[in-house]
């Protein structure tokens, strides 16, 4: 099939790239190498230069494309509330300008990059309540330690689980609502177009070819940083917050598997996109200290607005709808990465 890679130059759209041509697939690369996903430096061979937000661009790279792989977008929390009309952007209005042009083209299957972050905080328990969203973490709570989620209702800490693709979204970070905004978009795509949509929700993706350095950086490549510089890992409030790190190549492989799924029929359709190994942020810092032969992390306490505590997900319906299950286990893949080339 002839597929267009929106973001073909970036992290996992490379990967992503390299995958469907791996798989036989005649691959359109476009990349706007924006500025807050790249340095400057040459496109990728069979990457051409262009911004999902301007039309004219949109329609030629659609010219004879099956499939829609968008991995396009601005991404991580970042530097301050300056950068929200660029996400929107970027994020929101490249997204459209892209739907219509599908429209338009008569192209009808499209794969969507989305995120984890779209739940906001994940699963949680109370021995009295059962499932209930978490009471907001305040700043007082923060500032003095207690950082767990407690009940809404009586303020019992509450039991971490694991998030499945019906829990409600409730995104916590600019990033996040622009993200949600995606999904929403794509699903009045899917149901006013007649088109498939596969949305994979991506979990913490690190691995080879991460941007180091930036605000916009996953927390692997911020800590590979710090020990590359003879510097500890600084952890946030106390390490024990949980998180699924599920490695580049697993997250190339279930957009192969979700190529294929557009073809099942129209609708929209999201999967997690995880390793099914919860796994805190204390402990990937210290496998990757070790790994370098580094300083032990640095728990410190600090924390940032926005963040949430838990979010570990359920790997069942991507493994039994698209037959997709993640090959590399966290430590492992994460051993490997302490040695991987970054950008």
């Amino acid at each position: 099939m002839r597929i267009l890679v929106t973001g073909a130059a970036g992290f996992i759209g490379g990967h992503v790239t390299a995958a469907l041509r791996a798989a036989g697939h005649d691959i359109v690369g476009l990349d706007s190498m924006h500025p807050m996903a790249h340095r400057a430096g040459a496109l990728p061979e069979g990457v051409r230069r262009g911004d999902v937000r301007d039309a004219a661009t949109v329609a030629a790279a659609l010219a004879g494309v099956d499939v829609v792989v968008h991995q396009a977008a601005v991404v991580g929390m970042g530097v301050d509330l300056g950068d929200l009309p660029e996400y929107v952007g970027c994020n929101d209005l490249g997204t459209a300008v892209l739907l219509a042009g599908m429209a338009r083209a008569g192209t009808h299957r499209l794969v969507l990059a989305s995120s984890m972050v779209v739940y906001g905080e994940g699963a949680y328990t109370c021995p009295d309540h059962g499932l209930v969203a978490p009471a907001e973490r305040t700043a007082a709570d923060l500032t003095g330690g207690r950082f767990e989620a407690r009940c809404p209702a009586c303020a019992a800490v509450l039991t971490p689980g694991e998030v499945d693709e019906d829990a409600p979204l409730r995104p916590r970070s600019v990033y996040a609502a622009t993200k949600a905004a995606q999904e929403h978009l794509a699903a009045a795509w899917a149901g006013a177009s007649g088109g498939s949509v596969v949305a994979l929700r991506y979990h913490n993706v690190y691995g080879p070819g991460m941007p180091r350095d930036t605000p916009y950086s996953g927390v692997a490549a911020i800590f590979r940083s710090a020990l590359e510089a003879g510097r500890a890992p600084r952890v946030y409030e106390d390490g024990r917050q949980r998180r699924d790190f599920v490695h580049v190549a697993d997250v190339a492989a279930a957009n192969v598997a979700a190529v294929r799924a557009t073809g099942a029929g129209a609708g929209f359709r999201v999967y997690n996109i995880c390793s099914g190994v919860p796994t805190t942020v204390g402990r990937m810092a210290s496998v990757l200290s070790a790994a370098m032969f580094g300083p032990e992390p640095v728990v410190t306490g600090q924390f940032r607005a926005g963040d949430v505590r838990h979010v570990v997900a359920s790997p069942d319906r991507a493994r039994r709808e698209l037959g997709f299950a993640a090959a590399i286990a966290p430590a492992e893949g994460i051993r490997g990465f302490a040695t991987a080339a970054l950008r």
